[in-house]
C-alpha cells in the first residue's frame, strides 16, 4: 500500500528579496539568450538557497523542436543530480507553468522566485499552498521582454502554453 505523503517544511529565514533579484539577473540573461537563438523568451536558474548557481537554462522548445524543454527543465537537468532539492531555489523570469509547478513539486524544491505574472499566470500560488516558498518580483524587465515577444509572435506563445 503507498503512502501520500506531503512537504515537511522546516521554519528557516525567508529568502532575501535583494539576493532573489540578483538571482533573477541570471534567468534573465537566459531569456535573452533564448530570445536571441529565435525561441520564447522565458529563463530559469536553480541556485543553492545562499546563492550558488547550480544550472541555468532558457525555453529552448523552438531551437530542439522538444516541446518538453521548458526554461525550469533546462536549468533542472543542467544542475544535475542533487540530494538537496528542499534546499534549492528555482528562479523564473514567468510564473511557471503546469508542467514546471509539477516539477518543483516532484522535487520538494523547497523555494521559487518569479519574475512577473502579468503575461502568464502559472501554478506559483498552487505551490504556496504546498508550502514552497514563493517570491515574486514583479519584474517590469521580465514583463516587457516577453510582452514584446507575445506582441510580435502571438502565435508561438500559444502554442507554447498549450491554447
Amino acid at each position: 500500500m503507498l503512502e501520500h505523503t506531503e512537504f515537511v517544511t522546516t521554519a528557516r529565514t525567508p529568502l532575501d528579496r535583494s539576493l532573489a533579484t540578483t538571482m533573477l539577473a541570471a534567468a534573465l540573461a537566459e531569456a535573452r539568450t533564448g530570445l536571441a537563438e529565435g525561441g520564447i523568451p522565458i529563463g530559469a536558474a536553480l541556485f543553492s538557497r545562499h546563492g550558488v548557481l547550480l544550472g541555468a537554462g532558457h525555453n529552448r522548445r523552438v531551437q530542439e523542436n522538444d516541446a518538453s524543454v521548458h526554461a525550469e527543465t533546462d536549468a533542472f537537468r543542467r544542475a544535475g543530480r542533487r540530494r538537496d532539492y528542499p534546499e534549492c531555489v528555482m528562479v523564473t523570469t514567468l510564473s511557471p507553468c503546469w508542467y514546471c509547478s509539477g516539477l518543483v513539486r516532484q522535487f520538494a524544491i523547497g523555494a521559487v522566485v518569479v519574475g512577473e505574472t502579468d503575461n502568464f499566470h502559472g501554478g506559483h500560488e498552487w505551490l504556496a499552498g504546498l508550502g514552497v516558498e514563493v517570491l515574486v518580483l514583479d519584474d517590469p524587465e521580465c514583463r516587457r521582454l516577453l510582452a514584446a515577444f507575445i506582441d510580435e509572435q502571438p502565435d508561438l506563445w500559444h502554442e507554447d502554453i498549450g491554447l
